[in-house]
């Protein structure tokens, strides 16, 4: 809540390195929206994927494990938690696949996060969906089994109102739409992560709402890129960033430029990467790059630039899609009007 205080956020330092990461993430976003429609199943394939390595992940970081089989098991829904972490991680599930079906009509409100906080722990012995009524410290567990105390968040008798301000106040700069959405969207989690408003669960809670706000912002990558797995694998920078925002937070002299640094270009845009360059893949494994343009190309007007073509299929290589239209020429199905690097073309025969 510290970081929505009236002019806070105005008063970040924003790089030219962070407005040139949230540019790239635009870019990103509409090859994204282009892939979706030209290749379901190719996306199909990587949600699959990326549901079991979320919950994997998202669990492991907080020491919860089980083998590989039963954790795919357990999210395809085809057995029953068995043991502790089991449980844990089947709840994780449940909730991940709340957020995947339902983020933009859920109300973003204290009762919805007790609600999936309270569904995170349906398998458990102990209730969940309850703030904190203790005390607790933010930790990092170390490699090495070692125990790092990070942060001191709001005190239990504190936390409800302090969650109250927080939404709030996200909520009437979310309506305004004055800041900018990915802004926005790593100051609440930072601030959620300083109250940590639960007794336990706050991390694997803060990873949900990630997603959830993302997916409200029209960023759908979660969905098919674990980025639950991406801050596994940049662990330190996680916390480090994370370290480094909260200096000060009780006073509201902190700054947000590490963890907006580390959310957007660490996480967020190598999530965009790696959906870049998985999708790549699998379409170049499947031949399938040939018929994303002959899709694309039937979707134009009867007229059309090579730059019309080459923009409808972002993961194209220039080469490809002149090869393709050489064998439509070829095959009478198009003619080329104009020569030139933007070559204008004319669909024949229809």
């Amino acid at each position: 809540m510290k970081s929505f205080e009236v002019g806070f956020i105005e008063r970040q330092a924003i790089t030219p390195e962070l407005i040139r990461t949230i540019r790239l993430l635009g870019e990103y976003m509409g090859k994204e929206a282009l892939f979706k429609q030209q290749s379901p199943q190719i996306l199909e394939t990587l949600r699959q994927v990326a549901i079991i390595q979320s919950t994997q992940s998202s669990t492991r970081i907080e020491g919860i494990t089980a083998p590989p089989d039963r954790i795919k098991a357990l999210v395809e829904e085809k057995t029953t938690p068995v043991n502790r972490s089991e449980q844990e991680i089947a709840g994780y599930r449940d909730v991940l696949n709340t957020i995947h079906a339902n983020a933009r009509e859920m109300p973003f409100t204290p009762n919805v996060v007790l609600q999936l906080h309270r569904d995170l722990y349906k398998f458990m012995p102990e209730e969940g969906g309850r703030w904190k009524n203790t005390n607790n410290e933010i930790i990092e567990r170390r490699s090495d089994g070692s125990i790092l105390v990070r942060f001191r968040p709001v005190p239990a008798h504190l936390t409800p109102e302090a969650m109250e301000i927080l939404h709030n106040r996200f909520n009437q700069f979310w309506e305004e739409e004055r800041y900018e959405p990915l802004l926005l969207i790593p100051t609440y989690v930072l601030d959620f992560l300083c109250i940590h408003p639960f007794r336990d669960g706050n991390g694997r809670m803060a990873r949900l709402i990630t997603l959830w706000l993302l997916y409200r912002a029209g960023l759908e990558v979660g969905r098919y890129i674990s980025l639950e797995k991406l801050v596994e694998d940049t662990r330190e920078g996680y916390y480090d960033s994370l370290s480094k925002a909260s200096h000060g937070w009780h006073e509201a002299n902190h700054t947000l430029l590490p963890w907006w640094e580390y959310f957007l270009g660490v996480m967020l845009l190598g999530a965009y990467r790696e959906f870049e360059r998985r999708t790549g893949l699998i379409t170049t494994a499947h031949g399938a790059k040939t018929e994303q343009v002959l899709i694309a190309f039937e979707k134009l007007p009867k007229r059309f630039h090579y730059a019309d073509l080459a923009r409808v299929c972002p993961n194209v290589s220039r080469p490809t899609i002149k090869r393709v239209l050489r064998q439509l020429r070829q095959q009478g199905k198009v003619e080329c009007v104009k020569p030139g690097r933007d070559a204008l073309w004319e669909k024949k025969g229809s």
